[in-house]
């Protein structure tokens, strides 16, 4: 059965313009890498790629990014003038540009963030009308849409980790809607990266991260709310 499109999909966010590719899908990648980062940081270096490499000057996506690195809304009127707020907020950030990279997705960005001693690197794809995929954290495959409630585990490449995983999301009673596994090479560190319909109590986000195979534990309620 094909999956049915949502309202959102078909007329796209309510946003500044000019286009829900350059600007809303732009937006909600960056709103989706500070969380994976768990602050706003203090530098970024943000990487554009093919189409985006080509046009984020004209189209505003480089203000666009700037604007979800300081996490604002996708209809906020501050994304015009994002890069005299992110002065005032002392961050500080570097713009480079790839346009032939065949194997990406047209409109992907890199973003390599920093805030203190801690650091991510992120790659988000947009796909038009302001969905976005993010393609990647740090090196592993993630693959998810920020629109819903994301579970992203770093834990020991661990026998049964996975069935435990979900036993423990059950007893919360979270539905999985979409689940990924990468690992760097067999018994080496994994990324588990679950998408669920409904949101995680914090006493189960502490269980999770007293596991002793688990190395780190990040959530990211849905970005729109």
């Amino acid at each position: 059965m094909a999956e049915k499109s949502s309202v959102f999909d078909m007329i796209g966010p309510v946003m500044i313009g000019p286009s829900s590719s350059h600007t809303a899908g732009v937006v909600r990648i960056a709103r989706a890498a500070i969380r994976v980062l768990g602050s706003k940081p203090d530098e970024a270096t943000i990487t554009f790629y093919n189409s985006f490499a080509r046009t984020y000057e004209g189209h505003g996506s480089d203000k666009a990014i700037i604007a979800g690195l300081l996490d604002y809304k996708t209809d906020d009127p501050r994304i015009k003038t994002s890069f005299d707020h992110a002065e005032e907020a002392g961050l500080s950030y570097t713009f480079k540009s790839i346009g032939n990279a065949s194997t990406m997705h047209p409109n992907t960005i890199r973003l390599n963030l920093k805030k203190g001693d801690k650091q991510v690197e992120v790659v988000g794809e947009s796909k038009g009308g302001g969905v976005i995929n993010i393609a990647e954290i740090d090196g592993f495959n993630a693959d998810f849409s920020a629109g819903l409630h994301t579970l992203i585990i770093k834990a020991g490449d661990t026998k049964g980790s996975i069935a435990s995983i979900a036993l423990i999301l059950s007893h919360d009673d979270c539905n999985i809607a979409t689940m990924s596994v990468s690992r760097k090479g067999k018994n080496d560190i994994a990324c588990l990266v679950i998408e669920m319909d409904s949101g995680l109590k914090p006493v189960t986000l502490d269980y999770l991260n007293s596991l002793n195979w688990v190395r780190e534990v990040i959530y990211i309620p849905d970005i729109d709310l």
